[in-house]
């Protein structure tokens, strides 16, 4: 009788497992400390799919269809949730409301675990970045004075963690690249700094997520970041100089050449300003020039920009501020921004600024 019980048992087991819904994925969740909070709801990518309310014990459920493995977010309130689900999947949630670090646990699946192994990295060096700050911030408020020296202190630790972290979400990115742990793990990246990660990222996983609208988006953008990345001969172009002539970047060739992208009305731009007005200065006579590419609107402020920041070097602009024909072409989303080219129109280097450029162009030009 006993082992008549026991061949049930296994076979109600083995019939719950095949009554798993392939058709859909679902997510048992708790939301501890969530005080006054009535619902959740759930995004896909960026829209809202659905929402649930929370019971007595904080606890909600969600049952979503999805064909192919996608981003789904939790939100609540202010606080949202990433999770990668697809039909099948049958995940629980776990988080608490008041958590400030805004940590959760999701199980369920592989790229869940994954995702998880990925936030825990994400936290242990979000949580370093906090320390940095509140300290800056603490002692600041204790001895304003201190502003200059502290940041000569806290900046380099700063971009020491940040260094640390891209590096090992290369890496995690790298050994997940079957998965959409390892997208969202390369998406944490500096795009600017870490260009050439990403370009190579998107060639190895072109293809393996079809219907993935944004790694289609990324995977699409990286293609066209090809063209204008270190190691590219930087495109030809034509724009107006300060007195209507037409100026050619070929007209450069045999030189070292900085292609700066600036603005009168860019603080940013103007700040830097001096430390460009210095390298030319260092450098002019070895081989060096400038190109500024204005996104001016307005010529007269633009001419004083260039005769008060003292810039004394090729300008052109067509004064169309972001509709800029060369900025498109550059596909330059903000400024300042820049492009080193060597003497034969091949891109060195993008967007070194203060001491980097100095440091860099010391380097090349002995």
């Amino acid at each position: 009788m006993k082992r008549i019980q026991e061949i049930a048992l296994f076979l109600m087991a083995v019939l719950l497992v095949a009554c798993n819904n392939s058709n859909q994925f679902t997510v048992d969740g708790k939301l501890q400390n969530a005080k006054d909070l009535k619902k959740v709801v759930l995004y896909r990518q960026d829209k809202a799919i659905d929402s649930a309310v929370l019971n007595e014990n904080q606890e909600f459920r969600f049952k979503v269809a999805s064909a192919d493995p996608d981003f789904y977010y939790i939100v609540a309130n202010d606080k949202n949730y990433l999770f990668v689900a697809s039909n099948g999947d049958e995940l629980t949630f776990t988080a608490d409301y008041t958590d400030k670090l805004n940590e959760y646990n999701i199980e369920g699946s592989d790229v869940a675990e994954k995702l998880k192994e990925f936030n825990k990295i994400s936290n242990r060096y979000g949580k370093i970045y906090l320390d940095i700050q509140n300290e800056y911030q603490d002692k600041l408020s204790r001895n304003p004075a201190l502003k200059d020296s502290l940041e000569q202190v806290l900046i380099p630790r700063f971009e020491k963690n940040m260094k640390e972290f891209s590096d090992i979400s290369v890496k995690f990115a790298n050994e997940n690249k079957d998965n959409l742990a390892g997208f969202y793990a390369i998406g944490s990246l500096d795009p600017v700094k870490y260009e050439a990660e990403l370009i190579r990222y998107a060639d190895d996983i072109k293809g393996k997520f079809p219907n993935n609208k944004p790694v289609a988006d990324f995977v699409a953008r990286m293609e066209k970041a090809k063209g204008i990345s270190v190691g590219q001969k930087a495109p030809d172009f034509e724009s107006s100089s300060v007195t209507g002539a037409p100026v050619k970047l070929s007209d450069f060739k045999g030189k070292y050449v900085l292609l700066d992208f600036w603005a009168s009305w860019c603080g940013p731009c103007r700040q830097e300003n001096p430390n460009i007005v210095k390298q030319y200065q260092a450098f002019k006579n070895k081989n060096f020039t400038i190109l500024s590419v204005s996104l001016d609107d307005t010529r007269d402020k633009w001419l004083k920009a260039i005769k008060d920041d003292k810039l004394d070097w090729n300008h052109v602009s067509d004064l169309n501020q972001w509709n800029s024909k060369v900025a498109k072409q550059y596909q330059v989303e903000s400024i300042p921004a820049s492009f080193l080219l060597d003497p034969q129109g091949k891109i060195l280097a993008k967007n070194l600024r203060g001491s980097e450029l100095e440091d860099f162009l010391k380097g090349i030009l002995k």
